[in-house]
């Protein structure tokens, strides 16, 4: 199939997708979009959000429907790495054999992932970059698609590990999830205290899948909108010349992975559109879930009650 093709392919197949998630998950649609742009990108996600707002439930029913493994780890303080990874273990006839653990999959739900220490959390952050884990020795390739979706609570700080910046920079989007509206919190009740189960079908396979993100990395950018994307990201890290705005509000700017991640993003923004090459609208669509967790706002902006958001927007 030639890429136009694919690409028409997907915006069809991209709006069914959020027909069939919308069967399980009510509202959310900005969360479910940029979940899906991730993954599409071939990127990871942190979700932001307060206990109890579905977010399992969310990654659960878009694996699902995107007909790819899910595997979901609860990180806690006593947690190993080999529990994530798996290990070796002598077997009958005494040769040893190794358990995969549950990190191998295509989607990885990591539950809470600042409560877990930073030896536990670096274990992940391996099979992240590298897409393989090695064990006693041995280098194991993960399957591909692979995508890891990690929840952070805002509101607990005793007895969590909050993740550098550095680790927070692997993550191509940080997305808030908001309490839902009135109405919406009304039908979520309605139809999560019945007896009927809505069946999510499976639109793609781990193939097709991955044949998207060949597709979208080959899409065409123009000059001008790479140099709007590194000149956005430029502009939040405050040196010389920096807007007055960030001189006196931050104290770290995003690094170039923020670059390449807005323009990969802007591509799939881009292509589930149905536009063959993305602008400097699809910059600004995608730019707050990038941008969001890589810049550091200094103590003024804190006490002034100044939000990442606002910062973002002033830069466009």
């Amino acid at each position: 199939m030639s890429d136009v093709a694919l690409v028409e392919k997907l915006v069809e197949k991209h709006r069914d997708l959020k027909r069939e998630i919308a069967k399980v998950i009510v509202g959310q649609d900005e969360v479910i979009e940029q979940i899906l742009l991730s993954i599409f990108s071939g990127g990871h996600s942190l979700l932001i959000g307060v206990p109890g707002l579905a977010k399992t439930l969310m990654v659960n029913t878009i694996a699902k429907a995107l007909g790819l493994n899910f595997k979901r780890i609860q990180f806690t303080p006593d947690l190993m790495p080999s529990d994530i990874l798996g290990a070796e273990i002598l077997d009958e006839n005494r040769k040893f054999k190794f358990i995969k653990g549950p990190i191998f999959t295509n989607i990885l739900l990591a539950d809470e992932i600042n409560r877990t220490p930073p030896k536990t959390q670096a274990a992940l952050l391996e099979a992240m970059q590298e897409r393989a884990v090695t064990v006693a020795g041995h280098h194991y390739k993960l399957d591909l698609p692979y995508f890891v979706l990690a929840t952070q609570n805002p509101i607990e700080q005793e007895g969590t590990y909050p993740l550098p910046e550095a680790q927070l920079d692997r993550f191509m989007f940080a997305i808030n999830l908001d309490y839902p509206s009135f109405e919406e919190e009304v039908d979520v009740v309605k139809t999560t205290t019945t007896d009927e189960f809505q069946e999510v079908n499976p639109l793609f396979n781990a193939r097709e899948i991955s044949d998207i993100q060949h597709v979208i990395r080959r899409i065409p950018v123009p000059d001008n909108v790479v140099e709007y994307a590194v000149r956005l990201v430029g502009k939040t890290r405050p040196l010389n010349g920096a807007p007055d705005l960030i001189r006196n509000y931050v104290d770290w700017g995003a690094g170039p992975r923020a670059s390449q991640n807005l323009i990969l993003a802007a591509k799939t923004h881009a292509a589930v559109n149905g536009k063959f090459s993305p602008d400097i609208e699809d910059v600004q669509a995608v730019a707050f879930g990038i941008l969001r967790h890589r810049i550091i706002k200094n103590y003024k902006a804190e006490a002034e009650g100044i939000t990442e958001e606002e910062i973002i927007k002033k830069l466009f």
